[in-house]
Order: C-alpha cells, then sequence, then structure tokens
C-alpha cells in the first residue's frame, strides 16, 4: 500500500509499505477514505519529536471502511464506516476504566523509554514515534487499529467524511481545551494560536457558555477564521498581547487561557521567544514555551491556565512564582477522545457544529509530502489539510 513516511527533519515520503495484517484477536483493519495533517505532525516535520526511525509510517487523524475484524471483535463488522481516536486505549485498565483513556497502562510497548523522559508513560499513540509505542499510522491507505473494540467510533448515515473526521483529534482536543476552563456566564477565554485546534477551542468556548473569546495569532487567514466563528482577534505581531489583554479585561486579566500552540512558539514574537530559538537550536533546551509564559501573566487571579499545545521536554523559564502567588490553576493532557466522542458526534448530528469548516486543502496521498511544507509554511491560506487515499 501507500503511505506517508518519516525520513528525518523536512524529509517526509509517499511510498510503499506492507499492507497491515491482524496481529490480535481485538484488531481491526480499516481502508483509510480520509485522513488528515495534524498540527503536532509538524513538530515531527521539524525533527524535535524524540523516537523516530526511517519508514514510521505517519497520521493520527484518519477514519475509514472496516476490512477485517479479528475473531474477539465484537463491536465492529466489514462495512462500518468509522472514526479511529488517535489514542490507543485497552479499555480494561485502571486508567481506561476511570475514563482517562490517553494513559492506557497496556498500549504502549515503549512505556520504559517514554519514563525515563517524564517519569510515567502515557498510552500508545498513532504515527507518532516510539516513545508512544511505534504504531502505524494512518496517512495510509489502510490501516491497522489495536483494539478496535474499544477505540472507533461508528459514524451514522448522511455525516460527511469532512464533518466527522476530526472527531479522531482537533475536535475532542479543543473541546477539551474549553472544558477544563469550567466556563461560567460572563467569562472571557483567551486563546492562543488559532490553527485547526484553537479554531475548535474558540468555537468550543462559545458552545459552553462564554461570553467573550480573545483570539490570538499573526497569520491573516487563521484570524479571519477566528472572527468568522465570533472572537474578537489580536495580532501579536502588531500589539503588546498582555497590554491589550488587560485593556479589555479591565485589569483583572482573562478567566481562563488556552494554550494551543504548545512547542513551536513563533520566535519572532518576542525577545524571549527570539532565545528559547537559540537554545533549542543550539540542544540547550527541548521547548520554546513563550506562549505559555504570556498565558500565565495574561490570566486572573485564581483563573485557569488550560494547555494542549504539545510540549515535549523540560521547560526554561516559566514564571511559576506568578502562578502561585495567584492562585492559577492548571490543567492539560493528551486528550483521552474515546471519552468525548459520543458526546461530540451529537452536537454535530444536532448541527451545533460542523467541523469542516477548517478545511483549507483536500489533496492525495501523493501530494501530502508537498502539503506538509505548505501547512508549516502557512502558504496559500492553509489551515488544514484533509487527505483521500
Amino acid at each position: 500500500m501507500k503511505a506517508l513516511t518519516w525520513h528525518g527533519k523536512a524529509d517526509i515520503r509517499c511510498e510503499s509499505v506492507p499492507d497491515p495484517k491482524i496481529e490480535d484477536g481485538r484488531d481491526a483493519i480499516i481502508k483509510v477514505t480520509a485522513c488528515a495533517i495534524c498540527g503536532s505532525d509538524l513538530h515531527i516535520y521539524g525533527g524535535i519529536i524524540p523516537g523516530m526511525e526511517h519508514g514510521d509510517v505517519l497520521g493520527h487523524e484518519s477514519m475509514g471502511e472496516v476490512v477485517e475484524v479479528g475473531s474477539q471483535n465484537s463491536k465492529l463488522k466489514v462495512g462500518d464506516r468509522v472514526v479511529v481516536p488517535f489514542t490507543i486505549s485497552c479499555g480494561e485498565c485502571f486508567f481506561c476504566t476511570r475514563g482517562y483513556f490517553s494513559a492506557c497502562e497496556r498500549t504502549n510497548p515503549d512505556r520504559d523509554k517514554a519514563s525515563k523522559l517524564w517519569g510515567n508513560a502515557p498510552g500508545g499513540l498513532f504515527g507518532y514515534s516510539h516513545l508512544l509505542g511505534g504504531y502505524a499510522g494512518g496517512q495510509a491507505e489502510y490501516l491497522r487499529v489495536p483494539y478496535a473494540d474499544v477505540g472507533p467510533i461508528k459514524v451514522p448515515e448522511g455525516l460527511t467524511d469532512e464533518q466527522v473526521l476530526f472527531l479522531s483529534d482537533i475536535f475532542p482536543t479543543g473541546y477539551m481545551a474549553a472544558e477544563f476552563c469550567d466556563i461560567q456566564p460572563g467569562d472571557t477565554i483567551a486563546v492562543w494560536g488559532c490553527g485547526p485546534v484553537g479554531q475548535m477551542a474558540i468555537r468550543s468556548a462559545f458552545l459552553l457558555g462564554a461570553e467573550r473569546v480573545i483570539a490570538i495569532d499573526t497569520v491573516p487567514e487563521r484570524l479571519a477564521l477566528a472572527r468568522a466563528g465570533g472572537a474578537m482577534t489580536l495580532d501579536f505581531a502588531e500589539e503588546d498581547i498582555y497590554d491589550r489583554i488587560m485593556e479589555l479585561t479591565g485589569k483583572r486579566g482573562a478567566d481562563a487561557c488556552i494554550d494551543a500552540v504548545g512547542t513551536e512558539a513563533d520566535a519572532t514574537a518576542s525577545a524571549d521567544s527570539m532565545v528559547d530559538r537559540v537554545k533549542t537550536a543550539l540542544f540547550m533546551g527541548t521547548d520554546r514555551p513563550h506562549v505559555l509564559r504570556q498565558a500565565i501573566h495574561c490570566c486572573r487571579n485564581f483563573g485557569t491556565v488550560s494547555i494542549v499545545g504539545v510540549y515535549g521536554g523540560f521547560l526554561d523559564k516559566v514564571p511559576m512564582g506568578s502562578a502561585i502567588n495567584r492562585g492559577l490553576r492548571f490543567r492539560m493532557a493528551q486528550t483521552p477522545v474515546q471519552r468525548y466522542l459520543p458526546m461530540l458526534l451529537d452536537r454535530i448530528q444536532k448541527g451545533e457544529i460542523d467541523p469542516s469548516f477548517v478545511i483549507t486543502h483536500k489533496a492525495s496521498l501523493e501530494e501530502g509530502p508537498d502539503l506538509y511544507k505548505t501547512f508549516r509554511d502557512k502558504h496559500d491560506g492553509c489551515i488544514k489539510v484533509v487527505l483521500k487515499p
């Protein structure tokens, strides 16, 4: 089959790889009908995610048609149309039974490696390094889905691939980011990053009752899409974000701040972000947490900082003095997608939201390598890429 594979920094190829096979009775094989390039895939493209190996199949936002099921899988049948969560979960361990599916204790065969870096290990993820299981991803013609009696959700008739594909990751992630904010009537929520996850967070914040959302970015197309979703926008290249948020909130700060950027904050955003860039280039740091620093300072006393942008290692000069003295609460996670799927699918069916609004580019799998670059460079108005194998 054809698949997008990793061969080093900025080296993604569409090439032939072996077809996946059933390896366990709970497995399923799906024929991928739609997959996407995620913002967190760009961290792999940029060479900053450890544990990648040449030839690894990428992608963790996938859906398709079931073409084969294992002997112990009674949930799915051939012909079912399903969306596959990016988190791989057994459904039976300590964490899965409590709804923390992304922390599954059974699905990461590389948990010892991950524990050396993070102190403990999350569950396995599709297409995202050998710290997280080394599973082949879904930017491919076919995908093996382990524990397929737990993860995939069946798609009802009448919904297009584009409407439901993002249940695999960015819609649950953006919704979780807003949910973490414990939104109350009258709240102002600030969202850093108007990429796909940030866009989902903006609309989710309004779904959950926010009175005002302030969206921060500098890319015109992203800012325009945020405004289309009802947000007030700030361009960090044109104005001081801290000063403006203080002005807009009567010097109180936002009730909650969402970091939807993560480790690769724009290096031109401020002096500290440029220092971060230099330090990571010289291997003197692992991440560039400019947005997190700013979100902490812009959050009101006893407010919430919600973190869904990906960080990989150890953050430098995070203002914990500000956080502890002002009573901030931090909420963060790799999204336990399965706990959100039924509720979010219901919202889509009711017409409360159509996640396809973020799609700007549709293409074949063969065009994927070029579109990784387009997405990274934010060229051609690119906000979200959907590939049709």
